[in-house]
């Protein structure tokens, strides 16, 4: 079919309305595999948006294309732990069996291949997505063997020859995804009794439901802490007869699968917790975002919140609470990190490309168009169902006094049980690793790159919000690990996913991926050292969203547990030159240009 057609089929599914603009992109894309400049003009004139927006918005996720791709797209994550676990050989395999390189597609049109950041499969590593499938646990001769079959029967979902566990089994999920629940701890994973935390919350008043959750102590879990039932209050005080509340489930963390887990295995929970939070904010509308890499769970959450209709537990007067109407839409993204910043996510649902917005107003205040909003991720919403199911008191019996509850955490790298464990906030990180078979770490990175990265002299600190904070991620590192090529590679993946806004970020993420080659090199000479303290600590400062704020925290971080890998590659050189300059590379685009001239004005 023509672009026309297919962007008129589109947009015959969905609200002619901008805030469809992103799920009509996809369904292009998925279509046609590409969006070809007559399908951005038809887009814009359905939905009556500038064509430059579609573009924009065309132009800045990274599942979305305006060049041809191939019929299959094979998304290759190269995120550290799938470094750890071979990366490399399974890329080569790749490239051989398909005959082209990285960001190149076959002749025949029929497959491209490239390279992606985390897809949530760090524990089944290496792994990739083939168009909206995931493949796990690659290996060198299972990467000829996928290319082999796409070439036989080009059907993507043909490549599951084993379903994983618990729903990854389900007729609607059908995933060779596995769950590797290592340890279901006693309030995520604990029974539900389905619908009991709804009934309990309308059984009350809004305002009580806030302070059952203010008295639960339940701060985020995203990995900011910032306290659930304070901004609930805010929200539901702001002036404004529209608020929203919206499910952050876009966790692009490398080394971050938890929410994976929780739903694909507890989905009710989450969507429980939503509903929750819809009576308590006075919200009749809420919204999970989810990551574009987990687009193979939509049709089974989709029926989930089906049957949660069917039951009574979304829509009109929900359970038997007379004018409590709420209902929960999912909005899917297409690739963007950034979206994980709860502001970048508002405008990314509003159909816009997921840039920052600048704070203040706080989406407490004006939010998702312009209304009180409250953005709470997966895992923290599941809390909430459970702390109304059984209690403020209950929840509090686990954790310590300023980290109550317990802590989902994702478990990757160099460990022999790498999964998904959930444990009480105050544990320490020694017994996280010892739980994981990690066998003599020299590092571990815990909240991704974006937390900090600690050697065992830390180990005996304790994960929670007032020692080692994190969102969920921990990565482990054995004593053959070259840290700071790990450190490199986390500033790049930044430096890929800056929106590229504000200079502080744009810059210097830049900045540091140069110094750091210099100190990878041994070209590298104590100033430099300085160097990337300053510019690390600028954009900490001035950066405009947490993304850059927390973009320099790889290189902060061991700088100041590492220092002696940075000062063993840094010397002062003996003839008082800089070690890093080459007179030859640095004069030779001027004389490309001198030789230019001369061929020139000899024509």
């Amino acid at each position: 079919m023509k672009a026309p057609g297919v962007v008129r089929g589109s947009l015959s599914r969905h609200p002619r309305e901008r805030a469809s603009l992103l799920d009509v992109c996809r369904e292009v894309q998925g279509e046609l595999g590409w969006l070809p400049p007559e399908a951005i003009t038809e887009i814009a004139v359905g939905l009556d948006v500038p064509r430059v927006d579609v573009e924009g918005v065309a132009s800045f996720y990274a599942f979305l294309a305006r060049t041809p791709r191939g019929k299959i797209v094979i998304r290759l994550c190269d995120d550290v732990s799938d470094r750890i676990r071979g990366y490399d050989r399974v890329r080569d395999s790749f490239q051989k069996a398909l005959g082209i390189g990285m960001g190149e597609t076959t002749p025949d049109g029929l497959i491209s291949l490239t390279r992606t950041a985390c897809i949530g499969m760090s524990d089944q590593a290496p792994a990739a997505l083939v168009n909206d499938v995931p493949v796990t646990e690659l290996s060198t001769d299972r990467a000829w063997s996928v290319v082999r079959e796409l070439r036989m029967h080009g059907d993507p979902l043909r490549l599951i020859d084993t379903l994983g566990d618990g729903n990854n089994a389900h007729p609607l999920v059908q995933s060779m995804v596995r769950n590797r629940i290592q340890e279901a701890g006693p309030i995520l994973f604990s029974p539900m009794n389905r619908g009991e935390g709804i009934r309990k919350a309308v059984a009350v008043s809004p305002h009580e439901v806030i302070r059952t959750i203010k008295a639960a102590r339940l701060r985020g879990r995203g990995g900011a802490g910032f306290p659930t039932g304070m901004k609930w209050e805010f929200t539901r005080a702001a002036p404004g007869a529209r608020k929203f509340i919206v499910c952050n489930a876009d966790e692009g963390e490398p080394g971050t699968f938890k929410d994976r887990v929780l739903l694909t295995e507890l989905p009710d929970r989450v969507f429980a917790g939503l509903t929750i939070a819809g009576y308590a904010l006075g919200a009749s509308e809420g919204v999970l975002y989810l990551r574009g890499e987990y687009a193979y769970l939509l049709r089974f959450l989709e029926d989930v919140l089906e049957h949660r209709r069917e039951d009574g537990l979304l829509g009109h007067d929900i359970a038997g609470r007379k004018g409590f109407d709420f209902d929960i839409r999912i909005q899917v993204g297409a690739g963007a990190y950034v979206c994980g910043e709860e502001t970048a996510l508002l405008n990314s649902i509003e159909g816009f490309r997921g840039d920052p917005r600048s704070r203040p107003p706080f989406p407490a205040q004006s939010g998702l168009f312009g209304c009180p909003t409250v953005v709470n991720n997966v895992e923290t919403l599941s809390c909430v169902t459970k702390i109304l199911e059984g209690g403020a008191a209950s929840f509090c019996a686990y954790g310590t006094s300023q980290s109550t509850g317990t802590k989902l955490l994702s478990v990757s790298g160099d460990c022999r049980r790498p999964g998904t464990y959930e444990l009480p906030l105050g544990i320490t990180l020694g017994e996280v690793l010892e739980r994981a078979g990690a066998v003599e770490p020299a590092a571990v990175q815990v909240g991704g790159p974006s937390g900090a990265m600690v050697g065992p002299e830390a180990f005996g600190r304790t994960i929670s919000f007032d020692d080692l904070a994190t969102g969920g991620a921990i990565v482990t590192f054995g004593p053959e690990r070259d840290i700071l090529g790990v450190v490199r590679a986390y500033t790049e993946f930044f430096a890929d996913e800056s929106c590229g806004y504000c200079t502080p970020c744009r810059s210097g993420n830049e900045l540091l991926l140069r110094y750091l080659d210099r100190v990878l090199a041994g070209e590298a000479e104590p100033s430099d050292l300085e160097e990337m303290k300053r510019v690390a600590t600028t954009m900490k400062i001035a950066s405009r969203c947490g993304l850059g704020q927390t973009a320099c925290n790889p290189v902060l971080s061991t700088l100041s547990t590492f220092p002696a890998l940075y000062e063993r590659a840094a010397s002062v050189p003996a003839n008082g030159r800089r070690r890093s300059f080459d007179l030859a590379r640095a004069t030779a685009p001027a004389a490309a240009l001198r030789e230019r001239a001369r061929s020139e004005a000899t024509e």
